[in-house]
C-alpha cells in the first residue's frame, strides 16, 4: 500500500505550502503492487518469521532452565562441563548456523528475485525517462 501524506498544509511566509498527495513515486508504487514484491517479501516472512520464532523459544528455554532447573544444567556431561556450558555454547552454533541457513536461502531464493525485480524497475525507469 503506497505511503500517503497526511500533514496539514504548512505555511510559508503567509502562502501554504501543501505537501504532494502520493509522497510515493509511480515507479516504486507499482514495484510494491506487483505480484512478483508479494512473492519476494512471501519468501522472505516465511522463512525469517518461523526461524525468529524457533531461536526465540530454544533461547527462552535455555534461560528458564538456568533459572528453574539448575540441578539438570549442572549435570556433568564431561569432567568440569555440564550442561549449561554445552546448552550455552549451542547457542553460539546455532545461531552461527542460522546465519548459514540464512545466507543460503537468500542467495537461491531473496537475491535473484530481487535482481529481477531491481533489472525490470531500472529498464522501466529508463524507458520512461527516454521518452
Amino acid at each position: 500500500m503506497p505511503i500517503r501524506s497526511s500533514v496539514a498544509p504548512k505555511t510559508s511566509g503567509g502562502t501554504a505550502v501543501t505537501p504532494p498527495h502520493d509522497t510515493v513515486p509511480e515507479p516504486f508504487t507499482r514495484i510494491e503492487e506487483s505480484p512478483e514484491f508479494g512473492q519476494l517479501r512471501s519468501s522472505f516472512r516465511n522463512f525469517a518469521f518461523p526461524v525468529t520464532a524457533g531461536f526465540v523459544l530454544w533461547y527462552l528455554l535455555y534461560v528458564l532452565l538456568s533459572c528453574y532447573a539448575p540441578g539438570l544444567m549442572n549435570t556433568k556431561v564431561a569432567g568440569n562441563i555440564n550442561l549449561a556450558l554445552v546448552l550455552g555454547l549451542l547457542q553460539f552454533a546455532s545461531t552461527f548456523a542460522i546465519a548459514a541457513w540464512y545466507a543460503r536461502h537468500a542467495g537461491r531464493r531473496l537475491d535473484p528475485a530481487a535482481a529481477a525485480i531491481r533489472d525490470r524497475a531500472t529498464a522501466d525507469v529508463v524507458g520512461e525517462s527516454a521518452e
